[in-house]
Protein backbone atom coordinates (compact mmCIF):
# COMPACT_ATOMS: atom_id res chain seq x y z
CA UNK A 1 0.00 0.00 0.00
CA UNK A 2 1.23 3.38 -0.95
CA UNK A 3 1.86 6.28 1.38
CA UNK A 4 0.69 9.37 -0.11
CA UNK A 5 2.58 12.76 0.11
CA UNK A 6 1.18 14.24 3.48
CA UNK A 7 1.74 10.87 5.04
CA UNK A 8 5.72 10.74 3.53
CA UNK A 9 6.63 14.05 5.03
CA UNK A 10 4.99 13.10 8.63
CA UNK A 11 7.08 9.76 8.19
CA UNK A 12 10.59 12.22 7.86
CA UNK A 13 9.47 14.53 10.53
CA UNK A 14 12.02 14.06 13.76
CA UNK A 15 10.32 12.86 16.54
CA UNK A 16 9.29 15.88 19.18
CA UNK A 17 10.89 13.92 22.21
CA UNK A 18 13.85 12.84 20.13
CA UNK A 19 17.04 12.88 22.18
CA UNK A 20 15.15 14.69 25.17
CA UNK A 21 14.04 13.16 28.83
CA UNK A 22 10.67 12.82 29.25
CA UNK A 23 8.55 12.64 32.23
CA UNK A 24 8.96 13.83 35.59
CA UNK A 25 12.38 15.32 36.64
CA UNK A 26 14.31 14.11 39.40
CA UNK A 27 14.29 15.65 43.12
CA UNK A 28 17.48 16.68 44.20
CA UNK A 29 18.78 14.28 46.71
CA UNK A 30 20.56 15.60 49.98
CA UNK A 31 23.90 15.63 48.71
CA UNK A 32 23.21 17.73 45.91
CA UNK A 33 21.31 20.16 47.58
CA UNK A 34 24.78 20.84 49.75
CA UNK A 35 26.82 20.92 46.26
CA UNK A 36 24.82 22.94 45.06
CA UNK A 37 24.86 26.05 48.01
CA UNK A 38 28.67 24.91 47.94
CA UNK A 39 28.83 25.96 44.15
CA UNK A 40 26.88 29.18 45.11
CA UNK A 41 28.79 30.03 48.05
CA UNK A 42 32.35 29.89 46.50
CA UNK A 43 30.63 31.77 43.42
CA UNK A 44 29.32 34.41 45.98
CA UNK A 45 26.01 34.27 44.15
CA UNK A 46 23.96 36.03 47.24
CA UNK A 47 20.89 36.48 45.49
CA UNK A 48 21.14 32.63 43.57
CA UNK A 49 21.89 31.60 46.78
CA UNK A 50 18.47 32.54 48.54
CA UNK A 51 16.57 31.71 45.80
CA UNK A 52 17.79 28.29 45.73
CA UNK A 53 17.05 27.87 49.23
CA UNK A 54 13.44 29.48 49.19
CA UNK A 55 12.65 27.28 45.86
CA UNK A 56 13.64 24.02 48.08
CA UNK A 57 11.79 25.19 51.20
CA UNK A 58 9.03 26.98 49.81
CA UNK A 59 7.52 23.75 47.35
CA UNK A 60 6.48 25.89 44.96
CA UNK A 61 5.45 26.11 41.07
CA UNK A 62 8.22 28.64 39.74
CA UNK A 63 5.43 31.09 38.83
CA UNK A 64 4.75 31.36 42.30
CA UNK A 65 8.35 31.67 43.86
CA UNK A 66 9.39 34.63 41.12
CA UNK A 67 6.13 36.44 42.40
CA UNK A 68 7.16 36.64 45.86
CA UNK A 69 7.16 39.51 47.51
CA UNK A 70 9.35 41.10 50.55
CA UNK A 71 6.03 41.52 52.75
CA UNK A 72 5.36 37.79 52.42
CA UNK A 73 8.74 36.85 53.69
CA UNK A 74 9.37 39.52 55.94
CA UNK A 75 7.79 40.61 59.50
CA UNK A 76 9.47 42.66 61.93
CA UNK A 77 12.70 43.23 60.15
CA UNK A 78 12.72 39.23 60.27
CA UNK A 79 12.25 36.25 58.19
CA UNK A 80 9.39 34.51 58.82
CA UNK A 81 9.54 31.00 60.21
CA UNK A 82 6.48 30.01 58.38
CA UNK A 83 4.93 32.14 55.20
CA UNK A 84 1.65 31.66 53.04
CA UNK A 85 1.17 32.82 49.35
CA UNK A 86 -1.33 32.06 46.91
CA UNK A 87 -1.10 29.65 43.97
CA UNK A 88 -1.35 30.96 40.58
CA UNK A 89 -2.64 27.65 39.10
CA UNK A 90 -4.96 26.73 41.85
CA UNK A 91 -6.11 29.79 43.49
CA UNK A 92 -5.41 28.78 46.81
CA UNK A 93 -3.34 29.22 49.38
CA UNK A 94 -0.55 27.56 50.35
CA UNK A 95 2.16 27.12 53.50
CA UNK A 96 5.69 26.50 53.63
CA UNK A 97 8.20 26.65 56.53
CA UNK A 98 11.37 28.53 56.44
CA UNK A 99 14.45 27.04 57.75
CA UNK A 100 17.70 28.73 58.96
CA UNK A 101 19.52 27.82 56.23
CA UNK A 102 17.19 29.77 53.81
CA UNK A 103 16.22 32.40 56.64
CA UNK A 104 19.89 33.17 56.68
CA UNK A 105 20.36 33.37 53.27
CA UNK A 106 17.24 35.45 52.32
CA UNK A 107 17.86 37.98 54.92
CA UNK A 108 21.86 38.36 53.26
CA UNK A 109 20.11 39.05 49.97
CA UNK A 110 17.07 41.23 51.01
CA UNK A 111 19.88 43.23 53.11
CA UNK A 112 21.81 43.99 49.79
CA UNK A 113 18.64 43.90 47.66
CA UNK A 114 16.94 46.47 50.10
CA UNK A 115 13.78 47.52 48.92
CA UNK A 116 10.36 47.28 50.32
CA UNK A 117 7.46 45.28 51.72
CA UNK A 118 5.62 45.74 47.98
CA UNK A 119 8.80 44.80 46.08
CA UNK A 120 9.25 41.49 44.23
CA UNK A 121 12.27 39.63 46.13
CA UNK A 122 13.90 38.79 42.99
CA UNK A 123 13.83 41.75 40.93
CA UNK A 124 14.18 41.36 36.95
CA UNK A 125 17.45 42.94 36.04
CA UNK A 126 15.47 44.55 32.64
CA UNK A 127 12.79 46.02 34.71
CA UNK A 128 13.75 46.61 38.69
CA UNK A 129 9.76 46.94 39.40
CA UNK A 130 8.84 43.43 37.99
CA UNK A 131 9.85 40.05 38.86
CA UNK A 132 12.51 37.70 37.74
CA UNK A 133 11.18 35.87 34.84
CA UNK A 134 10.06 31.83 34.88
CA UNK A 135 12.37 31.42 31.92
CA UNK A 136 15.19 33.35 33.55
CA UNK A 137 14.52 31.15 37.17
CA UNK A 138 15.04 27.61 34.79
CA UNK A 139 17.83 29.35 32.45
CA UNK A 140 19.34 29.77 36.05
CA UNK A 141 18.34 26.00 37.54
CA UNK A 142 20.21 24.51 34.54
CA UNK A 143 23.40 26.71 35.31
CA UNK A 144 22.98 25.31 38.84
CA UNK A 145 23.02 21.91 38.31
CA UNK A 146 25.13 21.51 35.22
CA UNK A 147 27.75 23.45 38.02
CA UNK A 148 27.67 20.23 40.23
CA UNK A 149 28.37 18.11 37.56
CA UNK A 150 24.45 16.75 36.92
CA UNK A 151 22.83 16.11 33.79
CA UNK A 152 20.80 19.43 33.15
CA UNK A 153 18.09 17.33 30.80
CA UNK A 154 17.26 15.32 33.89
CA UNK A 155 16.50 18.56 36.27
CA UNK A 156 14.22 21.41 36.12
CA UNK A 157 12.54 23.76 38.03
CA UNK A 158 9.93 21.16 38.76
CA UNK A 159 13.08 19.26 40.48
CA UNK A 160 13.22 21.69 43.11
CA UNK A 161 9.89 21.32 43.94
CA UNK A 162 9.72 17.87 44.15
CA UNK A 163 12.76 17.73 46.12
CA UNK A 164 11.90 18.22 49.83
CA UNK A 165 8.30 16.57 49.16
CA UNK A 166 10.07 13.46 48.34
CA UNK A 167 12.44 13.69 50.83
CA UNK A 168 9.77 14.09 53.14
CA UNK A 169 7.38 11.04 51.50
CA UNK A 170 10.39 8.60 51.55
CA UNK A 171 10.87 9.54 55.11
CA UNK A 172 7.57 9.18 56.65
CA UNK A 173 5.08 7.60 54.34
CA UNK A 174 2.60 9.89 54.73
CA UNK A 175 0.96 11.21 51.55
CA UNK A 176 -1.68 13.25 52.79
CA UNK A 177 0.68 15.75 54.77
CA UNK A 178 2.94 15.86 51.49
CA UNK A 179 -0.35 16.58 49.51
CA UNK A 180 -1.05 19.66 51.61
CA UNK A 181 2.52 20.88 51.73
CA UNK A 182 2.29 20.87 47.94
CA UNK A 183 -0.77 22.86 47.86
CA UNK A 184 -2.66 19.91 45.54
CA UNK A 185 -6.16 19.83 45.51
CA UNK A 186 -6.19 15.81 44.36
CA UNK A 187 -3.91 13.48 45.87
CA UNK A 188 -3.54 12.00 41.98
CA UNK A 189 -1.02 15.18 41.46
CA UNK A 190 0.57 14.42 44.36
CA UNK A 191 1.25 10.21 43.35
CA UNK A 192 2.28 11.56 40.20
CA UNK A 193 4.59 14.87 41.12
CA UNK A 194 6.29 12.22 43.54
CA UNK A 195 7.06 9.78 40.97
CA UNK A 196 5.45 7.09 43.33
CA UNK A 197 5.81 3.06 41.70
CA UNK A 198 4.73 0.24 43.15
CA UNK A 199 8.42 -0.21 44.00
CA UNK A 200 8.27 2.89 46.55
CA UNK A 201 4.76 1.18 47.75
CA UNK A 202 6.36 -2.23 48.51
CA UNK A 203 9.40 -0.69 50.15
CA UNK A 204 7.43 0.90 52.48
CA UNK A 205 5.22 -2.17 52.97
CA UNK A 206 8.47 -4.05 53.60
CA UNK A 207 9.74 -1.10 56.99
CA UNK A 208 5.90 -1.51 57.77
CA UNK A 209 6.18 -4.72 60.44
CA UNK A 210 2.63 -5.35 62.70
Amino acid sequence: MEMSDAELTASKRPVWNAGRTVGAKRALKPKQIWEIRFYLNQRRRLRDRALFDLAIDSKLRGCDLVQIKIGDLVSGGQIRTRAIVMQQKTGRPVQFELLPDARASLLAWLERRGGTMDDYVFPSRVDHNWHLSTRQYARLVDEWVTGVGLMRSEYGTHSLRRTKASIIYRATGNLRAVQILLGHSKIENTVRDLGIDVEDALALAENTEI
